[in-house]
């Protein structure tokens, strides 16, 4: 009789280790989980936020060098925006003339008020 008593306690016992064992993986692997969605989320806010302040130090250098100049046309105001992020990203005027579909001539004139002093200058001796 005390065997048994003793048999069915380790039995007991053994059953006891696995659920505890197993309950813990589990409780592992949710705050794993939970843990990458947070660091998700917080990477994309910061992506936001990066592309956010991006656009307006690009917003804010566009409206300095076109001060009293009429700024209601948005697509002109889109479109010099990607160009100066690009320029400011190091793309050539070539490649940026590429991506945006339009003309060397017309993406220089568009840049040159951004452009540093001696590419300026460089600019305007290759018409």
């Amino acid at each position: 009789m005390m065997e048994w008593a003793l048999v069915i306690l380790f039995g007991v016992a053994a059953v006891l280790l696995i659920l505890s064992y197993t309950l813990t993986k589990k409780a592992k692997k949710a705050e794993q989980r939970e843990l990458e969605l947070y660091s998700v989320s917080f990477m994309e806010e910061i992506n936001k936020l990066q592309q956010q302040m991006r656009n307006l130090e690009l917003d804010n250098e566009i409206l300095a060098n076109q001060a009293g100049i009429d700024t209601t046309n948005k697509e002109q105001h889109e479109l010099l925006r990607d160009a100066l992020d690009l320029y400011k990203r190091g793309y050539s005027v070539a490649s940026i003339a590429n991506e945006k579909e339009l003309s060397e001539i017309e993406v220089q004139g568009l840049l040159s008020p951004f452009m540093k002093q001696a590419e300026g200058r460089k600019v305007a001796n290759d018409r």
